[in-house]
């Protein structure tokens, strides 16, 4: 069977050169390994994507020359996919509902923080501190029946005890030079959310069911994407889903080393292309031949 690559922005913003450099990898590497290449959209949050970018997204991948199967695939049409997968991992008793505001959980870390450091994750935002795990299944249903907002997490220490020790294959490299054989530290990121009441999906949850949905086998992507692979790794081996291989590549950053941001206009693909630039020219500034 032939590799099958995907790009997948999120349409709730521009696309940037680091958009174009990962877009223009995993159409590199289908075109020169006889694969497929899959166009799609992550549009789960309906706060901040707009059809308006979506269309630009369209617009500025035909600009550079590519071209993509069709139909793309948007997440926010495929959300029974992700209650399935949800369902799947409550009846293994892996899943609870936490009730607290995002407010709340600042607070809950703070009154943490006095007694020392609150453990963070690998993005650096604090593990859950709260105690909804220990809520008996009454009160949940109570809160939940009057219409309480929640999230839905997952159960960390049970989902690794019923997992074991996980790993992946990494083509590319993590940002400490990780290469090959990687040992999945799932822990590292505490009880992630999985679903909220308003939205039944997150992105660790959504991105390995279309994945998996896809037959997506070669997963190219940003480094500040490669410690969220050991969640990946964990949801994939809970849902009985294939595992891709991973080729995590290099960020391109602004003229100060930062991490390029959809609000920077003087990376924009659109800015670039009303000044003059080409495609051709795009590909010389991220460096690809």
């Amino acid at each position: 069977m032939p590799p099958v690559f995907r790009f997948a922005p999120s349409p709730n913003g521009y696309l940037h050169l680091g958009h174009a450099y990962s877009a223009l990898l995993n159409f590199d590497l289908a075109r020169e390994t006889g694969g497929r290449f899959l166009l799609r959209i992550e549009d789960i949050d309906p706060a901040r994507c707009r059809p308006d970018y979506e269309a630009a997204i369209y617009e500025d991948l035909a600009w550079l020359g590519m071209s993509w199967e069709e139909p793309v695939r948007r997440q926010s049409e495929h959300l029974d996919d992700c209650r399935a997968a949800i369902d799947r991992l409550m009846a293994q008793g892996l899943v609870y509902p936490s009730f607290e505001s995002r407010a709340e959980v600042a607070r809950l870390v703070a009154q943490r923080e006095t007694a020392g450091t609150w453990p963070r994750d690998p993005d650096g935002a604090p593990l859950y501190p709260g105690a909804a795990k220990l809520m008996s299944a009454d009160e949940r249903t109570r809160r939940i029946e009057q219409g309480a907002r929640y999230a839905l997490r997952l159960d960390m220490a049970a989902a690794c005890a019923a997992a074991g020790e996980l790993s992946w294959i990494e083509r590319g490299e993590g940002p400490g030079s990780e290469t090959g054989t990687v040992v999945a530290d799932p822990q590292a990121w505490g009880d992630v959310i999985l679903a909220r009441k308003e939205v039944p999906t997150s992105y660790h949850l959504s991105v390995v069911i279309d994945d998996a949905l896809q037959g997506v086998t070669e997963v190219v992507r940003g480094q500040d994407l490669f410690h969220a692979t050991a969640v990946h790794r964990l949801l994939q081996h809970l849902l009985g889903l294939p595992v891709p291989i991973y080729r995590h590549h290099r960020l391109i950053r602004d003229a100060l080393g930062g991490k390029l941001s959809k609000s920077t206009g003087s990376t924009g693909l659109r800015e670039l292309r009303a000044a003059g630039a080409r495609p051709a020219d795009i590909r010389l500034l991220v460096d690809l031949p």
